[in-house]
């Protein structure tokens, strides 16, 4: 692959992200309503993929094997706490990650 070519695919590639991150605002402008359903697809869908997010991370935690899944539910726990008094998503992950990471090289 030449370097033309490089720069040429590069450039492509960046135009088709900046394009797709700016498409939102070209389709729907700040005054004009959106549809229904996008409107209700952006209330569901960040729910919906933090669920699809947690099956996925749990889909191997065995409760018959040691340690049972227990580092994961404390983790889960803490994570709930954390969010349900802070507000905070990035507090409530980092906080999760944390101490489920220490209760895997630490305790269990």
């Amino acid at each position: 692959m030449s370097n033309a070519h490089m720069l040429i695919t590069i450039t492509l590639i960046a135009l088709t992200t900046i394009a797709l991150r700016f498409l939102p605002f070209w389709i729907f402008p700040p005054s004009k309503q959106p549809p229904a359903l996008i409107t209700y697809l952006g209330k569901v869908l960040p729910r919906a993929a933090i669920a699809l997010l947690v099956v996925y991370a749990l889909k191997d935690v065995s409760i018959v094997t040691s340690p049972h899944g227990i580092p994961e539910l404390i983790a889960i726990l803490a994570i709930v706490v954390v969010h349900v008094f802070k507000r905070n998503t990035l507090l409530s992950i980092a906080t999760g990650t944390l101490l489920y990471m220490m209760l895997v090289q630490l305790v269990f």
